[in-house]
């Protein structure tokens, strides 16, 4: 497949620095649009991957980076996009708006794939704006009907580099008390090598054009079990205290109040309210059924939790 490529619009995060080192080891060259070399700088080492700067809001840019590939993968999305009816603009923008943008320029420059990374949750009924601009994303990128799309519902990935278990885990370095909000939510946490492996496959299996492929690991937890295991990885395990519902929400609007993205919001706490697990009753691919074998939690996150940051830690403690 080298001598087509593939566009991944999103490619600079979490998700996206391991499915292009997947992607590069399956022989797959990639284009990959970042806004800023500095966050993107990372990847230049990969094999059969262009970087581009380039600002994937303006149509003229989005096509010149589409025209002559095989497929495009959009990862794009946030956790916080302002608040609206029925949501924010900056879920708009980015859950629904692009999608919408990336499918039309699939169908007039005949691009055939289009692989969707939404979310476990996704609804239009659903108690947060999150899970309701995600559910509008799925259609958007399925709104054109000359294009295969292929939807991806994870639940919450982890893995070195994640924002999630890594985040209990500094909590705990500094907290003696962790106060947890909604410590009763159940998760199917999916690991980010898995997650890149069924991006990997759906490329080249012809059966999941049209498809929607739910991720999740082998295991159910509580936020709570989750928040232990982090500490207990990381070697700074510490009392996890749940928070009722009242004092959850304010912890939550008190975040919000704060300068940058808060560590929660209550749209989190909305979408907590569902179970952010694998529903069999959708009928949706597995990766159990592209034949991935699933990574546990136990078996990959006492490796990186329990690395010594060194230089991270430096940068800390000198806010950097």
């Amino acid at each position: 497949m080298r001598d087509q490529y593939v566009v991944v619009i999103g490619g600079t995060g979490f998700i996206g620095g391991h499915l292009l080192a997947r992607l590069a080891a399956d022989g797959i060259s990639t284009r990959v649009a970042a806004r800023h070399y500095e966050r993107a700088k990372h990847l230049t080492t990969l094999p059969y991957l262009d970087l581009e700067l380039a600002d994937i809001h303006d149509d003229a840019t989005l096509r010149r980076l589409l025209a002559g590939s095989m497929a495009v993968i959009n990862l794009v999305g946030v956790l916080h996009g302002g608040h609206g009816k029925p949501y924010g603009p900056g879920f708009r923008r980015l859950h629904v708006d692009l999608p919408r943008r990336i499918a039309e320029a699939c169908r007039d420059l005949g691009v055939a794939r289009y692989l969707h990374m939404s979310a476990l949750g996704a609804s239009p009924q659903g108690a947060s704006m999150y899970q309701r601009s995600k559910a509008d994303g799925e259609l958007a990128a399925r709104s054109q009907p000359q294009v295969a799309s292929t939807i991806f519902r994870p639940s919450v990935v982890f893995g070195p580099g994640d924002h999630f278990l890594t985040m209990f885990a500094r909590l705990q370095r500094h907290l003696p008390v962790l106060p947890l909000a909604c410590p009763g939510a159940r998760f199917q946490p999916v690991y980010v090598e898995d997650v890149a492996a069924a991006f990997s496959l759906a490329l080249r299996e012809p059966h999941t054009r049209g498809a929607t492929i739910e991720l999740g690991g082998p295991r159910v937890y509580t936020l709570a079990e989750l928040a232990h295991l982090a500490g207990r990885y990381s070697g700074h395990e510490r009392r996890v205290l749940g928070l009722p519902d009242w004092a959850a929400r304010l912890q939550a609007r008190v975040f919000e109040l704060l300068p940058g993205d808060p560590v929660i919001s209550r749209d989190n706490l909305a979408s907590m309210k569902t179970d952010n697990v694998v529903d069999p009753r959708t009928q949706a691919l597995t990766a159990e059924a592209l034949g991935i074998k699933l990574t546990s939690l136990e078996a990959a996150a006492p490796h990186y939790l329990a690395t010594p940051r060194g230089l991270d830690d430096y940068r800390e403690h000198a806010g950097r």
